[in-house]
């Protein structure tokens, strides 16, 4: 007996659990690929697989439906795989363990991957049904996009004429996402040079920082604590003749930085100056982020009196003026919607090798041109103290589209499903809908979904009562494209 057999839609919760019985985390997705091109020649549908995966079925239009405009159901077919450590199963290999849970579906001791499993099993039922009205489809199915977006950016649209794009990737019912922002990884590198110093050697640190999704959490105005490593140098060199040995903070580009590490050397005459400094810059930065940090602590190690080899103090400025001048947190928000952020960035690692220092940020805009002279900014920075940039990652942004056409409708057929008005929303992060959109020009876009809890953790789940109420809304809207 089939765990999710007799929940409703039963079409929808069959292919559903046919994907969880299938391995798919990130870089595992050829079972699931091969499992989309049977289903396409199960049911006599052209049907094309990319060599990266990708997986694009055409359905012809349903009778009444032929001049309508040619619509795209997307999804992606990878998941985050992840376990609790108790967990036996072998995530490479094994299926899922559902379960049910009054109004939820969740599986057990591992993630669920109804982010975006549940996308794949709407499209398959719609393209298997022969009662349901509708313009002709081409529903895409992408891999990689837990790891970068990968697969969208790999895609080839070439044979695709969708004119609108019903993206069923989002997880909070009601809320619909009519925009994303791009971004790009640039990395600000500055060379190094030595010299020989003499002094009492500290270890400095900064930590209890909330930190945070540089993207989701950039408009908290948290503490950075890179950027605050930066002031520290500022407002420390004033008072002593420090020397930086070496210096370290945050995890990766897009987690706003939690803690930052420095080895610095003080002369013995300063010795008294630099421990009061290190007193009254944390009382400072305390009491600046007192909400938004209320557990941030600085504090130093004394180690060895000696001699060490640390930066030259040329170097040191120059390091001490990029951290200070680089822009980071939000740099504009979106007018129509003042609550969202529309350009930003964060410093999200400091790291020093042997031969440079470099401070990596994640640069995000929902308009293109406004990332692209924000790293125009960064680079003229840069190069003025002798430094330069290294940009990778580059994804572009789904802008706000105010003529779309499938926005309101689908916002006044969720009202009628349910007598609840739809929030819309544009986030600040990446969606495939921004890839989408720069492929094909003009492309009507939003992105939708049923509640799912807890995404991307073992504690995921997904509400059945939303799964029935967003497959009724996706029905309603396909008939209404007519």
């Amino acid at each position: 007996m089939r765990v999710l057999e007799n929940l409703e839609p039963k079409e929808v919760f069959s292919y559903f659990e046919d994907i969880c019985s299938i391995p798919h985390g990130s870089g595992n997705t050829q079972q699931i690929s091969d499992y989309c091109v049977n289903f396409a020649k199960e049911h006599g549908l052209k049907c094309r697989q990319e060599a990266c995966g990708n997986v694009i079925i055409w359905k012809d239009a349903t009778s009444g439906y032929e001049q309508a405009p040619t619509v795209i159901l997307q999804g992606h077919m990878d998941m985050v795989a992840v376990k609790d450590a108790d967990c036996t199963l072998d995530l490479e290999k094994d299926g899922l363990l559902l379960e049910i849970d009054g109004d939820w579906v969740q599986a057990k001791g591992t993630s669920l991957g109804a982010d975006d499993g549940i996308a794949v099993a709407y499209a398959l039922a719609i393209l298997a049904a022969d009662d349901i009205p509708h313009p002709a489809l081409e529903a895409v199915f992408t891999v990689g996009e837990e790891v970068g977006l990968t697969g969208a950016t790999a895609l080839d649209a070439s044979d695709l004429t969708g004119k609108i794009l019903m993206n069923m990737d989002s997880e909070n019912d009601g809320i619909f996402l009519i925009g994303c922002a791009g971004a790009a990884t640039v990395a600000c590198c500055l060379p190094v040079k030595k010299e020989t110093v003499s002094g009492q050697m500290y270890d400095w640190h900064i930590d209890g920082l909330m930190g945070g999704h540089s993207g989701m959490e950039i408009d908290k105005e948290r503490a950075n604590a890179n950027k605050a490593f930066g002031r520290f140098l500022a407002y420390c060199m004033e008072k002593t003749g420090l020397s930086i040995v070496s210096a370290n903070g945050g995890e990766k580009e897009n987690a706003i930085a939690k803690q930052c590490d420095a080895v610095l050397v003080v002369p013995e005459e300063d010795i008294a100056a630099f421990e009061d400094a290190v007193s009254a810059f944390e009382t400072i930065l305390k009491k600046e982020h007192h909400f938004t940090d209320p557990d941030l602590h600085i504090y130093v190690e004394k180690k060895e009196y000696g001699e060490y080899e640390a930066l030259d103090k040329e170097t040191a400025q120059k390091l001490m003026a990029l951290l200070i001048h680089l822009p980071n947190g939000v740099q504009k928000r979106i007018p129509e919607f003042p609550d969202s952020v529309q350009t930003s960035l964060n410093m999200g690692t400091l790291e020093q090798a042997e031969d440079e220092i470099s401070m990596t940020f994640s640069v995000r805009s929902s308009v293109t041109s406004e990332k692209e002279w924000l790293m125009s900014q960064m680079e003229h920075l840069t190069k003025a103290f002798g430094g330069y940039c290294r940009i990778s990652g580059v994804y572009p942004a789904w802008e706000y589209q105010e003529d779309s056409a499938i926005r309101p409708l689908m916002i006044e057929t969720y009202e009628e499903i349910t007598g609840k008005k739809p929030e819309t929303e544009a986030i600040h992060a990446g969606v495939e809908c921004g890839i989408f959109s720069e492929k094909l020009p003009g492309l009507d876009c939003i992105s939708y979904g049923p509640q799912i809890n807890d995404i991307h953790t073992t504690r995921e789940s997904i509400s059945v009562s939303s799964v029935k109420r967003n497959w009724a809304l996706t029905l309603a809207v396909l008939k209404k494209l007519k």
